[in-house]
């Protein structure tokens, strides 16, 4: 019989949205342009103007997640809504939107977590600077942040800067962070990581200087194993974790970057614009939490990376199949045990509370009218929130809560709205609208039971 943990009585469940993948609305309420209104529909992908219209369905989308007892939603602030060129003048009408999303969910009981970027870098601030390889899109993201934080740290205690933060050291930077022109060198990637480290600690250290609200890093964390014994693999994998995870754990928690990674940017002699007033700043750094993404696990093979390759870039060419785990139709291996290890050996190693804030499955499904029966959804979060509770439990963990990506159906990242992750079903596809209309699903009814157990009941 397997044991369950005893969660805390304050213990947060719920779900975690981006702007660009759950609003819609995008030429309304004088949102300006991002970068993700540039990408144009494909065969496998439906482009970015409606998504699932939250915008104009927020309401019932709340009513959906209190109905379920959620109790904490993470949604994101389009930072080009708010600020149309990203560094021009802020528009009410924008920030009165989440103004009303966020009174919306205190009025249900549902605790709001901000999140300040999540990809879609104002379309201005990419042509015109490149981007977060410029120091002045520091500037106009800590600009902003600040004004959200004088905004609406009265009633939002919970923040983010960026999701995921560790792909700025990776090559999917390049993408995420407005880089439109350049060579992609290793230099410009390092210092693209660096320039977004310095917005989010001088926002973390505004908010804790001008409110009682609490913020954390966030990390993409991906379990990474070495292929065998070969002790170049296991290498491999120490070095993945040191240059994508601890690198930046350790500015967040100990206000400095790894010796490892700092020695190796200073012999390859790269000039990330790192500042006196940047190291001033990374001094005062407190973190309350550290959240993360945990989808998978991956496998490193050392035996493929070139020679000379940055530890950074070392899965664009090792990554391999794991024999032992069954992977989703896209590739990514279903792996609890994954989930309970990084929880477990980053709070031994820094002592923060941990906050895993996006955990979930994509599975293309169709509604024909009757309940969708995604057993495979239940089964991948009763497993994860196993391995979540023997965490707690066993290895002694703090946790914060459990955030699922995601309650409802949205487009995937790369906008593929087949891959569906919701709990509950939104009625359209790639290329048609239909009516949007939000179906539950079996796993919406398991996931209530779970929530209102508070952990303890899931069967």
């Amino acid at each position: 019989m397997i044991v369950q943990a005893k969660l805390p009585d304050d213990f947060l469940w719920g779900n975690s949205t981006s702007s660009m993948q759950t609003e819609g609305g995008a030429h309304e309420g004088g949102k300006g342009p991002s970068v993700y209104d540039t990408y144009k529909a494909t065969a496998e992908t439906s482009d970015w103007d409606v998504a699932i219209d939250n915008y104009h369905h927020y309401e019932e989308d709340l009513d959906l997640m209190a109905q379920q007892g959620m109790n904490c939603y993470r949604f994101q602030i389009s930072w080009s809504r708010v600020n149309p060129q990203g560094d021009g003048e802020f528009n009410e009408e924008g920030i009165r939107y989440y103004d009303n999303l966020i009174n919306a969910l205190i009025k249900r009981g549902i605790q709001p977590m901000i999140c300040l970027y999540h990809f879609d870098m104002p379309l201005h601030l990419a042509k015109q600077y490149n981007g977060f390889l410029s120091r002045h899109v520091v500037n106009a993201f800590v600009r902003f942040g600040k004004e959200m934080v004088d905004r609406f740290s009265d009633r939002v205690k919970l923040w983010i800067t960026f999701n995921e933060q560790n792909l700025y050291s990776q090559t999917e930077a390049f993408r995420i962070a407005g880089y439109l022109n350049g060579d992609r060198t290793d230099e410009e990637l390092q210092r693209i990581a660096h320039h977004v480290m310095t917005a989010h600690v001088q926002v973390a250290n505004y908010l804790h200087e001008h409110s009682d609200a609490k913020i954390g890093g966030m990390l993409a964390f991906v379990e990474t194993y070495p292929n065998s014994s070969l002790p170049e693999d296991v290498f491999a994998a120490r070095q993945i974790d040191e240059y994508l995870n601890r690198n930046l754990l350790d500015v967040w928690v100990n206000g400095h970057y790894s010796t490892e990674v700092s020695t190796y940017i200073e012999r390859h002699h790269f000039d990330i614009d790192f500042t006196d007033q940047d190291r001033q700043e990374f001094a005062k750094l407190k973190s309350d939490f550290i959240a993360f993404s945990y989808y998978a696990s991956n496998v490193v093979d050392a035996t493929k990376i070139p020679a000379g390759t940055m530890p950074n870039r070392y899965l664009d060419y090792g990554a391999v199949a794991n024999p032992h785990l069954t992977a989703t139709e896209w590739g990514w291996n279903i792996d609890p045990l994954g989930f309970r290890d990084v929880l477990t050996k980053t709070y031994n190693a820094y002592g923060i509370p941990m906050f895993p804030i996006e955990n979930g499955i994509g599975h293309r499904e169709e509604f024909h009218g009757q309940m969708i029966q995604d057993d495979y959804r239940i089964a991948y979060h009763r497993d994860h929130l196993r391995a979540l509770m023997a965490a707690v439990n066993d290895d002694g963990v703090a946790v914060l809560g459990y955030l699922g990506w995601g309650l409802i159906d949205i487009p995937s990242s790369a906008g593929n709205m087949e891959k569906r992750y919701g709990m509950v079903y939104v009625n359209r596809g790639n290329h048609e609208l239909r009516d949007l209309k939000r179906v539950p699903k079996k796993s919406y009814y398991w996931f209530a039971k779970v929530i209102k157990s508070n952990g303890a009941d899931l069967d």
